[in-house]
């Protein structure tokens, strides 16, 4: 799937590109806040290629994410294990405290909705870049 038919078909706009976090993400990220009110969803689109470095979102209770994937096939992986496939209509749920990292796969953009779980003392530590060599290892 490419970035031009997530545009066309998906079920959300793509936003503008995700300049304010750019600095966190290998390739081009698009970023549409969804909502800002009671839950927190970030519609987050990935060119092809594009992947957020390691983070973690820390809570001391609650607190933590969820992806539900919208469009593509992109990948999600746990700091320690093996990288999971991803494909519309997959959920994810991301505990807090767990370093991790989330995007598009090489031949395909992808499409997520980020939403943030309440939680106490939420923060988001960014870490490292995924490694290439670990990335392009990827199928």
């Amino acid at each position: 799937m490419n970035l031009e038919e997530i545009k066309k078909n998906g079920p959300f706009a793509i936003g503008g590109e995700n300049v304010d976090y750019a600095q966190y993400f290998d390739g081009t990220s698009y970023l549409n806040m969804i909502s800002l009110k009671q839950v927190v969803v970030g519609n987050v689109t990935f060119e092809a290629g594009c992947r957020n470095h390691w983070h973690i979102h820390h809570a001391t209770k609650g607190g933590g994410q969820m992806l539900l994937v919208t469009a593509g096939r992109g990948w999600y992986q746990e700091w320690g294990k093996p990288a999971q496939a991803l494909h519309a209509g997959d959920v994810v749920h991301i505990p807090a405290n767990v370093k991790h990292w989330h995007g598009a796969a090489k031949d395909s953009a992808f499409q997520h909705l980020a939403i943030e779980v309440d939680g106490t003392d939420t923060s988001t530590e960014w870490c490292e870049a995924v490694k290439e060599a670990d990335y392009e290892a990827l199928p």
